[in-house]
């Protein structure tokens, strides 16, 4: 007879046993941030989708950057992304089969990103790996971007069928119209030291010291004047057009109009029935 302190437990009758010995999965969030002295640090985190921008990752990118809008300690924001890659653009296969969400997906970007570049203080893209299409947005539209020479970027929109026309007001603000025209029109992508050369990164390093210029730079940030540098940063995004929500959200409504075609379904269907 087995004891009856050992005896195998009836799970019908005893659901505190049953739950005690069951393994709960608890979602990790898809953004997690950090504070430290003034430095908030953003990061995503889908490491294992390389942090493919689905829905959910934009809505909590922009809900952590409006919680820290107002901070009066706020002096810096890093955005960063875990695990080997920043961001590798829109989850667009998540939604392959409803081109409503994908606009939904491309509007709720373009506000973030609009979020981002107004914040009162200076934000610096941390970039490994892959910066792609709407991760190469998020790279343009900080203030400063740091990436190393084997780095992955680029808009390979066109190539989809797809406009980018949601991240292109940035990367014109970033390094000029007309090769920004050039750029988006050619598709593809680039290493991160050509992207660092055409001016989509503001810092060059090794990968193993990306960190050190990250907080090299920090370091120069916070050292300036906390209202002269709101002051500047808000006058060079009214002198950019930053602030024109016109012009962004006409971005977005084209980028979602061109994904909702048969073009752009036509080769999304091939590009993941290839994967």
């Amino acid at each position: 007879m087995i004891a009856p302190s050992l005896a195998t437990p009836d799970l019908d009758s005893d659901p505190w046993h049953a739950l005690a010995n069951r393994v709960i999965l608890v979602p990790m969030p898809l953004v997690l941030m950090e504070s430290s002295d003034g430095v908030v640090t953003i990061t995503l985190n889908r490491p294992e989708a390389h942090n493919a921008l689905s829905l959910d990752l934009i809505v909590e990118l922009g809900t952590a950057v409006e919680s820290v809008a107002t901070d009066p300690d706020l002096r810096v924001v890093v955005l960063a992304g875990a695990g080997k890659s920043f961001c590798a653009g829109m989850d667009l296969k998540a939604v392959r089969d409803d081109p409503v969400a994908m606009g939904e997906m491309l509007r709720r970007l373009s506000q973030a990103t609009r979020q981002l570049r107004r914040l009162p203080v200076p934000v610096i893209a941390r970039v490994q790996g892959a910066a792609i299409g709407g991760g190469c947005g998020l790279m343009v539209v900080a203030d400063f971007a740091v990436t190393h020479p084997e780095a992955k970027v680029g808009y390979p929109e066109v190539d989809l069928g797809i406009c980018p026309a949601v991240v292109a007001p940035w990367l014109v603000r970033r390094i000029g119209a007309g090769p920004a025209r050039a750029m988006l029109l050619a598709g593809g992508t680039m290493t991160g030291a050509e992207g660092h050369a055409r001016g989509l990164a503001t810092h060059l390093a090794e990968l193993d010291r990306l960190d050190d210029a990250v907080q090299s730079l920090v370091r120069r940030l916070v050292a300036g004047g906390p209202k002269a540098l709101a002051a500047t940063k808000k006058w060079m995004n009214d002198l950019d057009g930053s602030c024109d929500d016109a012009v962004l959200d006409r971005a977005a409504e084209i980028s979602a109009a061109v994904i909702a075609g048969t073009e752009a379904q036509g080769r999304l269907a091939a590009r993941f029935a290839s994967a």
